[in-house]
């Protein structure tokens, strides 16, 4: 085979040394990935050869995430990703969340002011069950797959549909949205996933959203407003909505209540009304579901934190996005591989 593709021996060492030491970089920096893979290898291979292939192995990625998008616009679904049938059975999980990242405000300098911008990232699992030590049963994530992009939520969306259907959102037996309140991603819930996924609002996001209201009408200094907090939160957990809505209602229809407070629970009440149909906590804990967004918070700490908001750290657009689809590559089962053909992986 090798040599029939006319494939030296120099040029499997080749595509070998760049799989490496793309594989370092996935996880440290690029002056440290220089240093592991001399001590690994023997060999030394600079910095800007290694931030190099990185971009060169970060821009086929993306090549090929576009022509999969490309063919999904035109209607050419992807095929579903082969499962065990016990895994197949499990609920699929689709998270969002969005994370800031440092860039730099100018290409090609790194003078200026750090410039923050979103990365909004997917998760997508299979929900099983793990025994603790305790004998308590928890849960725990099988098949997980990431989605992310520098870009708005259309661009998300496209992307995330793309992984979803690779993995069988539209054959699961069931389905589950998680996200907090954000606007963009529950407009996305409503465009992609509503015929397919019951949506759940993060717990936390939601119970935060409830001090804001009893910190504005009743001074968050007040034992009066933590008591209010407490039984709201109390009864928001066991799926009491109605009540938490009932009790917002005959605060608004007090006499004397200043503008800022009926304004302040005038939004809670709309936000908590919005989402009734994703606030039915007691129900989902019954059914074995998730009610705070961590899984997908701890995603987004790996993916993006980790690995470009080290101390100095910041990037040029072209730079951030090469790296970060080489990281979603290396958790995608053989999608790294794929990058560096015929290049065996360090035994």
């Amino acid at each position: 085979m090798d040599e029939e593709l006319g494939l030296t021996a120099y040029q499997k060492t080749s595509l070998e040394v760049k799989w490496l030491a793309c594989a370092l970089a996935v996880f440290v920096p690029f002056e440290i990935a220089s240093v592991l893979f001399g001590l690994l290898t023997g060999v030394n291979v600079c910095s800007k050869s290694i931030w190099l292939w990185v971009q060169e192995s970060g821009h086929l990625a993306m090549e090929q995430l576009n022509a999969q998008l490309a063919d999904l616009e035109q209607g050419i679904l992807p095929v579903e990703e082969a499962l065990a049938a016990a895994t197949k059975l499990l609920p699929l999980l689709i998270g969002a969340d969005g994370v800031l990242a440092p860039f730099r405000p100018e290409a090609g300098t790194p003078q200026g002011k750090t410039i923050w911008r979103e990365v909004k990232v997917g998760v997508l699992a299979r929900l099983g069950e793990r025994v603790t030590k305790a004998g308590k049963r928890v849960p725990h994530l099988t098949q997980r797959r990431l989605v992310a992009v520098l870009g708005d939520v259309d661009a998300f969306s496209a992307r995330l549909w793309l992984a979803s259907v690779q993995q069988g959102v539209c054959s699961s037996r069931q389905v589950v949205w998680l996200s907090d309140g954000g606007r963009g991603f529950w407009r996305l819930f409503d465009e992609r996933f509503a015929k397919y996924a019951t949506g759940v609002l993060d717990f936390y996001h939601a119970a935060q959203n409830l001090w804001k209201g009893a910190k504005v009408w009743l001074d968050g200094r007040t034992q009066r407003s933590r008591n209010w907090f407490t039984k709201a939160r109390r009864r928001l957990r066991r799926g009491q909505t109605n009540k938490v809505l009932a009790d917002i209602e005959a605060a608004l229809a007090l006499e004397g209540l200043p503008p800022s407070a009926h304004q302040s629970l005038t939004n809670l009440y709309n936000y908590l009304d919005k989402h009734r149909d994703h606030l039915d906590y007691a129900k989902f804990k019954e059914l074995g579901l998730p009610i705070g967004s961590g899984i997908v918070e701890s995603a987004c700490k790996w993916l993006i934190q980790q690995r470009f908001k080290g101390v100095g750290m910041r990037w040029s657009e072209d730079g951030f996005n090469h790296l970060l689809h080489l990281r979603l590559a290396w958790v995608v089962n053989g999608r790294f591989d794929d990058l560096f053909p015929l290049a065996a992986p360090p035994t």
